[in-house]
């Protein structure tokens, strides 16, 4: 992982957080379009990728192989109907999972991070994707992880029509 992640993660967080909060609720639950998320769908998109790559960082540290389940994306937000749930608590929510996850990726031992994998799922589960047949790190998929929620970040402010 790189050291700009590692130190960044919790300033990424605590930096957008001061942004979102100030967010109106209606301005958090309008769509762009039908088909597309709102603020509040993707800021839930968030937590459910917190929640699934929390447990994924913690199991690469004990094992070998960077394989692991994926999940239907579009289905957890539905179902979980984000677009109906209090704007502070989702944003709250999304900070405290994602400040563990920084003070997680602190405390991981170095020799981890940077274990050359030769087998993964990084070609169907990673933001940035890996080819099946290279070898990849847990840095390397910290840092996916950290890059995606930049992008779904910058989304979120463009809809609110905030400056990132």
């Amino acid at each position: 992982m790189s050291e700009e992640t590692q130190l960044s993660l919790d300033q990424i967080v605590l930096n957008a957080f001061a942004k979102l909060i100030l967010i109106e609720e209606n301005i958090a639950e309008q769509k762009p379009s039908p088909d597309k998320w709102s603020a509040k769908e993707i800021v839930g998109h968030l937590v459910d990728s917190a929640c699934n790559n929390h447990g994924r960082f913690m199991r690469a540290q004990f094992q070998d192989e960077m394989v692991f389940d994926g999940y239907n994306q579009e289905g957890w937000v539905t179902s979980q109907n984000y677009q109906e749930s209090n704007w502070q608590d989702l944003l709250i929510l999304w900070r405290q999972l994602n400040l563990h996850i920084a003070h997680l990726t602190k405390h991981i031992p170095v020799g981890e991070l940077v274990k050359v994998r030769t087998r993964h799922n990084f070609h169907q589960i990673a933001w940035k994707t890996v080819p099946q047949h290279e070898e990849t790190t847990l840095a390397y998929f910290i840092d996916d992880y950290v890059g995606h929620l930049q992008h779904h970040l910058k989304q979120v402010f463009d809809l609110a029509q905030i400056s990132a």
